[in-house]
């Protein structure tokens, strides 16, 4: 770790570890030298289904439905939508799409019908892979979209069975991809607004790949269990390609019990086990822990949100075996910005130091100056795992991304002596429940497209169980009840967009601009609630 030479105007902190990554390597390529390595490893285990791929079995599933794919005319510049669970199915078909030179995107299995719509046309997909229990909602989205086939992890009425590309025996398609061409697009609110398309390329992939392996430093002889979902970045890259790249076993669950994990990890000898803020906590405190033998672990990581340095200190006090850190990144930096270390995690209450090829500035959001140690400032980031930008808004990747490559972060925080990174708030003001991101403005646009709601601001408020909720703040243009419009949004959103509480208020304060200003509200109802 370094800061910039003395005399320079950019005070800047970057690892000194080299090139994290081969530029010319892709995802598709890293597994199938995986494969090679160790052909009869299991790659994937499914925990519900009681069933387990072996490398060279991924790697034939790969290879089929890029045939299979290609076969149908897709290829660069086309997406793939893959709406399901946690599953093996998973791992082939995105990452056949990417062999086959075209996109892949994820959308979440909780998603509701319209959501599911938008994104699929936003992103222009072509295919939407499904999972049975899925189907009929993901049938109905397709429907109103340019989705032109429905494919279905199982057999379902009016899709196509999986099984028949993975019978595909034509030959693959030219294993050569473009460094620069798409290859994830997951979906972010960025700093604020509605969800953009994040696009991603196999340069990103492989650059964030190398820089988690040089901290999580997984092996052949490893297993994760990936709890996160594959929908969301963290789920993908950290759970799924980082340790498929690495030969490591991926353990999956198709939905999450906490039991069921904790069993998970007692019978697969799970050594690395990333998750999202509350199973953090259930890990220091939940007496469910003491019924298992969970000393194979070797390292625990949260992601999603900044945790205390007392509860992480919990943690490690509980596994004093393992290491015990906490990652941060953005969509937009394909998950990595920091990267804990596998023998020691993180110092508590930090996230670490930069990851390899990575620089991190801090600035002041008020005069844009650098500021030094300690000092809370903006924390930009900038290296070859920063997005290429949002699909189709070019403005909103000029907000987020300057001229010379520094991506702005939106979070608050410093750097201390040692050059650890410290995530202290939110300048941006995206709420986060359980790792998700819920913009408010699209809450926001929900509720005042009631006749009965004359304004709205959605906030977070602290919650001990999921990191935070979101809470609604209405000026009504009539007699309202506030638990019919809790119900009302219920059915309209996914279950991490549900709003938690509704207060009334004669008026929502904006600046002259009319932007909301959230920060008042946060504090009247941090006194409110108590």
């Amino acid at each position: 770790m370094s800061k910039a030479a003395a005399g320079s105007e950019t005070p800047t902190w970057t690892a000194l570890d080299g090139r994290a990554a081969d530029e010319g390597t892709s995802l598709p390529q890293l597994i199938r030298e995986a494969a090679a390595r160790a052909p009869d490893r299991p790659a994937i285990v499914d925990v519900m289904q009681g069933r387990s791929l072996s490398y060279a079995s991924l790697a034939d599933r790969i290879q089929r439905v890029a045939a299979a794919l290609a076969a149908r005319g897709f290829g660069p510049g086309e997406v793939v939508a893959v709406h399901a669970p946690n599953t093996a199915p998973w791992a082939g078909v995105s990452i056949g799409a990417m062999a086959a030179g075209g996109a892949v995107t994820g959308v979440s299995p909780l998603a509701t019908r319209p959501e599911i719509s938008s994104q699929l046309t936003d992103s222009n997909a072509s295919i939407l892979v499904t999972a049975p229990e899925l189907a009929d909602g993901a049938r109905a989205a397709a429907a109103a979209t340019g989705v032109r086939e429905v494919i279905s992890i199982g057999e379902t009425p009016g899709t196509t069975p999986i099984r028949k590309l993975l019978a595909c025996d034509a030959p693959a398609p030219d294993a050569s991809l473009d460094p620069d061409g798409i290859a994830l697009l997951p979906y972010s609110s960025g700093t604020t607004g509605l969800p953009k398309g994040v696009m991603l390329t196999h340069r990103n992939l492989a650059a964030a790949v190398g820089q988690l392996c040089a901290g999580l430093r997984p092996t052949s002889r490893d297993s994760l269990l990936a709890l996160a979902p594959f929908a969301h970045v963290m789920g993908f890259v950290v759970s799924l390609a980082t340790p498929l790249a690495a030969g490591a076993t991926v353990v999956t669950m198709g939905r999450f019990d906490l039991d069921a994990a904790l069993s998970a990890i007692e019978r697969q000898r799970i050594t690395i086990l990333p998750v999202p803020p509350p199973v953090f906590a259930a890990l220091a405190r939940h007496p469910a822990i003491r019924r298992h033998d969970l000393s194979s672990l070797e390292l625990i990581v949260s992601g999603g949100a900044p945790l205390s340095a007392e509860l992480q200190e919990e943690v490690g006090a509980r596994f004093p075996r393992a290491a015990v850190g906490q990652g941060y990144g953005l969509t937009e930096t394909t998950a990595v910005i920091p990267v804990p270390d596998r023998d020691h995690g993180t110092p508590p209450g930090s996230v670490g130091p930069p990851a390899p090829d990575t620089e991190v500035r801090v600035v002041d959001p008020m005069s844009g100056r650098d500021l030094g140690p300690g000092n809370d400032g903006e924390l930009w980031a900038r290296g070859p795992q920063v997005m290429a930008g949002y699909l189709g808004r070019p403005e909103a990747t000029a907000e987020m991304i300057d001229r010379d490559g520094w991506l702005r972060t939106g979070d608050l925080g410093h750097v201390d002596a040692e050059g650890n990174l410290h995530v202290v708030d939110r300048l941006k003001e995206l709420i986060k429940v359980n790792a998700y991101q819920v913009a408010p403005a699209e809450l926001e646009a929900l509720l005042t497209s009631r006749p009965d709601i004359a304004d709205a601001a959605v906030i977070p408020r602290p919650d001990e169980r999921t990191g935070e909720v979101p809470v609604a703040v209405i000026v009504p243009r009539a007699r309202l009840d506030c638990a019919e419009i809790v119900a009302w949004a219920a059915d309209r959103v996914a279950p991490h967009k549900r709003i938690h509480e509704v207060r009334v208020v004669d008026e929502i304060p904006r600046t002259p601009a009319g932007k909301i200003l959230r920060r008042l509200l946060i504090e009247d109802d941090r006194k409110l609630s108590g």
